[in-house]
């Protein structure tokens, strides 16, 4: 989520209503080359492609976009946008945050909500929230987080229920937008679309380094030398293994997605 701290203190608070995670050193930012496309009010908005394998292939650039908000981009900047073939826009925003600055999108490019914090499904989660809440400040503090919400919004990403039909429908609008390239994005293009680009490069067989490179990157195009920490990602990837043992279990058991989509993102996107 771009989990802003007041934002994870009352997703918290509603968790207690209704281990620490070891941090390496961080892995060292990948290339910035043309992956941007330069856009001076979405300046996090790039190309997730362009990445090697562990099998040798290559995940296809020109099809899968990440971004920060897209509410201030102006005429030309949404020019630039289909130019690039882009023709389907995910907001994994919260309702609060499409109703304050909305995306706009022009005709030819479908809008399609992913809310990654909905309670359309109630607030259910796949593991006690309560020891989640208290694993994830105690490794926040361990780690030294600079933002403690973000140590605690990044395991509540894979534990709430409701996150997993965000993640499960933006990545199958990569595999069915056939007619052009998709964006997903939240606020920052830093949490949300963070965690989402990870696990589908993850999904790609890109290695973890690789993924770990193309998150810090947002520091980059952010400006912003905190804005993300790799230890935030690990806590996810951590909470991923403890409730599910695993990466592909995480795939089909909550993000519900079946063999025939995985091989359809696979499809869609490698080379």
């Amino acid at each position: 989520m771009t989990i802003t701290r007041r934002a994870s203190l009352a997703l918290a608070a509603a968790l207690l209503a209704g281990a620490a995670i070891a941090t390496p050193a961080q892995a060292a930012p990948a290339a910035t080359w043309e992956r941007s496309l330069g856009l001076a009010n979405a300046t996090n908005f790039r190309d997730v492609g362009g990445y090697a394998t562990a099998d040798g292939r290559t995940v296809r650039t020109g099809v899968v976009f990440r971004s920060n908000k897209l509410a201030n981009l102006t005429a030309a900047e949404w020019q630039a946008v289909v130019a690039h073939g882009i023709t389907r826009d995910v907001d994994l925003r919260n309702a609060v945050e499409r109703s304050d600055e909305p995306d706009h999108a022009p005709a030819g490019v479908a809008y399609q909500v992913a809310d990654v914090a909905s309670l359309s499904h109630g607030i259910r989660f796949h593991d006690n929230a309560a020891l989640t809440l208290a694993a994830a400040i105690a490794a926040g503090l361990l780690s030294g987080s600079s933002d403690l919400g973000q140590s605690i919004g990044y395991p509540f990403m894979v534990n709430f229920v409701g996150a997993d039909y965000a993640f499960r429908d933006t990545l199958r609008a990569v595999a069915t937008n056939t007619s052009g390239g998709v964006v997903y994005h939240c606020s920052a293009g830093k949490d949300r679309t963070g965690w989402a680009t990870a696990v589908l490069l993850t999904l790609l067989g890109v290695p973890m380094a690789t993924v770990e490179a193309d998150f810090l990157l947002s520091n980059t195009y952010l400006g912003r030398s905190d804005a993300v920490q790799v230890a935030w990602l690990r806590a996810a990837f951590a909470e991923m293994n403890h409730i599910y043992g695993g990466f592909n279990a995480y795939l089909h058991s909550g993000l519900m997605l079946t063999d025939a989509d995985i091989a359809a993102i696979k499809a869609r996107l490698l080379v």
